[in-house]
């Protein structure tokens, strides 16, 4: 069987899974062939990561250019890893060249986008994959399955708790990301991945959506309340012990990818998380309604000093309760400052944990004692869950029983569809209806 022919449309830190696979593990199947990047500096960094493997170097193509890149190198298939933004114009303009496209969560960040994608999807007949890898990580998968086997009976609400810390939280503050226009704020970029879950947890759509938040850690007034005091100047955070700054300098990748090419054009990777001009949240609460009559309560706080999350499921004839803990700890010292890795673990940190990084599922049914239901081992980041992903990906999986991990654009717009209704809450204050917002 021919491999497919793939692009790549945004050659950041994201590319370099897709990169690596394709050049890699999954090269039987796949050959990568064309990439755009407004940046040529990241695509040099790139070209040097995949001589290293050993295959031919992509072709290169300017942004205008997406449709001539799709009909020239005769393109299967493009992976879309560009800010969040630009999503709804690369994928749409993909598709109506005549590709599929692979995008990176979120599918986009608003409803025009949301319309746009689906519209060029209604036209070409192509085929869209949003990439939600934790639905893939064993511990998720095991929920799932113990849900959708009855062990807690009908889903009633769910509670959902999120905590990003102060290494891996504040990094989106330094980044595109720290501006709504570009992210969607935290609601759509970070948590699509979590209102995926809970869709596909309990096998239902969001139908109504209540959010209250705001910035209230990050930023310049933040900080000055709490008499933060000057801000060292860039480059020089680690110098001043501070434990926000970022020294690109002291990773080989960041380096590579970013300080080196800030003269192609102007980005800065390490801005500082308490400067002027951030207009996402920080703290965000939201309840959200689904049409199969369950409830959930959620929360996400960026700037807490452990990373990981806690799901409690009820039901009609019980309870499940999941808890996993990524990173117990960011600890102040040279070798802790700048750590932005999410996959992180407290080991890199060399701190003994009290809170051990771990991940733990229950179920208590009623009139029963707790039971512990075990978790397999995953493979790879994202709490074991890329590998799986990236193997249903170049396999073109389209079937995944019983699970149903394969995620497409309906499941996309289902996930963004609530940070896009809580995004409209938060502006009025009030309840928002999905269906109001007429992501068709």
């Amino acid at each position: 069987m021919p491999r497919e022919r793939y692009g790549i449309i945004g050659t950041g830190s994201r590319a370099g899974m897709y990169i690596g696979a394709i050049t890699g593990e999954h090269a039987d199947k796949a050959e990568l062939v064309a990439w755009s990047d407004t940046n040529p500096g990241r695509q040099d960094h790139y070209d040097a990561v995949v001589a290293a493997a050993g295959s031919p170097l992509p072709s290169r193509w300017a942004p205008a250019d997406v449709e001539a890149m799709v009909a020239e190198e005769r393109l299967d298939r493009v992976v879309v890893t560009s800010p969040d933004h630009t999503h709804a114009e690369y994928v749409s303009r993909v598709l109506l060249a005549g590709a599929d496209v692979v995008v990176e969560k979120p599918l986009t960040i608003d409803a025009e986008g949301v319309r746009r994608i689906a519209a060029a999807v209604a036209e070409s007949g192509r085929q869209v994959v949003t990439t939600f890898n934790y639905r893939y990580s064993p511990r998720n998968s095991s929920l799932k399955t113990l849900i959708s086997e009855g062990r807690v009976g009908q889903v009633t609400s769910v509670h959902f708790e999120w905590v990003l810390d102060t290494a891996h939280g504040a990094d989106y503050f330094r980044r595109w990301h720290r501006q709504k226009q570009n992210s969607g704020g935290l609601l759509v970029h970070k948590a699509s991945h979590h209102f995926d879950l809970v869709n596909w947890w309990i096998d239902a759509h969001p139908t109504r959506v209540f959010a209250s938040g705001g910035l209230r850690f990050y930023g310049r007034e933040n900080a000055e309340s709490r008499g933060l005091g000057p801000r060292p100047e860039r480059g020089t955070g680690h110098a001043a012990g501070d434990p926000f700054a970022l020294d690109l300098s002291q990773d080989a990748r960041n380096k590579a990818l970013y300080l080196d090419n800030e003269h192609h054009d102007g980005y800065l990777r390490d801005r500082d998380v308490f400067d002027e001009g951030i207009d996402i949240e920080d703290n965000l609460s939201l309840l959200v309604d689904y049409d199969n009559g369950a409830t959930m309560s959620y929360s996400l706080n960026a700037h807490s000093p452990w990373e990981g999350y806690r799901v409690m499921v009820n039901g009609t004839e019980g309870r499940a309760e999941l808890e996993v803990v990524e990173r117990a700890a960011v600890v102040v010292g040279p070798e802790s400052l700048g750590i932005v890795d999410p996959t992180a673990t407290p080991a890199d940190f060399g701190v003994d944990e009290v809170r051990p990084e771990s991940e733990r599922l229950l179920l208590q049914r009623h009139w029963e004692r707790a039971t512990e239901v075990e978790i397999p081992a995953g493979v790879g980041g994202h709490g074991g869950g890329d590998a799986y992903l990236l193997q249903h990906l170049f396999s073109r999986t389209t079937t995944d029983e019983p699970l149903h991990r394969v995620s497409g654009l309906e499941d996309g717009v289902a996930a963004v569809s609530v940070g896009i209704a809580g995004n409209r809450s938060l502006e009025t204050g009030l309840p928002v209806v999905v269906a109001e917002l007429d992501l068709r």
